[in-house]
């Protein structure tokens, strides 16, 4: 007769699961994606390593979803910042502000999302996680165009040029080994430039 589990023995692999999710991402944040080893994440989590794979097949599955759960994460912070304000610009605004200054704070993990290499698997997860604003920026200026707040234009492909533009421009606050630095004018600079890109006025 197969083995069925019970509802409780299903609430306890989640739980377990999720323990080693949250150990993965605290060692994302103190050193990237080679300080969360399967041994490692397995000690964080106090179970033997070869428990972690019980609940991933190898250590790209375990950091693929780690990276997925933080971005998404990250992705619907911003998506509700942008949808609190009204009009082209200021949506575009949110956008860059609470991403910029969300990375800013966190830059280790933002590293990581945004430019430590990475297993093809990430990557992937990396390349749906920019899908998703993309599609909130050319939802903005598709609306900005559409009303005559913002001149005419492929929404597509500004969106595409803005969310490149401001991955970029964090790389170097963001990076390791980089030198930090105010955080304000790094995110009002990339701000103006991002709506004078799409015709608006900065202020």
């Amino acid at each position: 007769m197969a083995y069925r589990p019970t509802a409780r023995t299903e609430a306890t692999r989640l739980a377990r699961r999720e323990r080693l999710l949250d150990s993965a991402r605290q060692l994302l944040a103190e050193g990237g994606y080679a300080a969360a080893g399967i041994s490692a994440v397995a000690e964080r989590a106090g179970v033997a390593t070869g428990s972690v794979y019980n609940h991933f097949a190898s250590k790209q599955e375990l950091l693929a979803a780690v990276f997925r759960h933080v971005a998404d994460h990250e992705l619907a912070a911003v998506r509700e910042a942008v949808h609190a304000r009204s009009g082209a610009a200021e949506q575009l605004r949110a956008l860059v502000e609470a991403f910029s200054y969300r990375a800013l704070r966190s830059p280790r993990t933002a590293w990581a999302l945004l430019a430590e290499p990475v297993d093809p698997l990430v990557e992937q997860e990396r390349l749906t996680y920019r899908r998703g604003y993309h599609a909130l920026a050319e939802s903005a200026v598709a609306a900005g165009v559409a009303t005559g707040e913002l001149p005419g234009q492929n929404p597509r492909l500004s969106a595409a040029a803005l969310i490149g533009a401001v991955g970029e421009a964090l790389l170097g606050p963001l990076s390791p080994v980089g030198e930090r630095t105010d955080p304000t004018a790094v995110v009002e600079g990339i701000t103006a430039l991002c709506l004078r890109a799409v015709g608006s006025p900065a202020d």
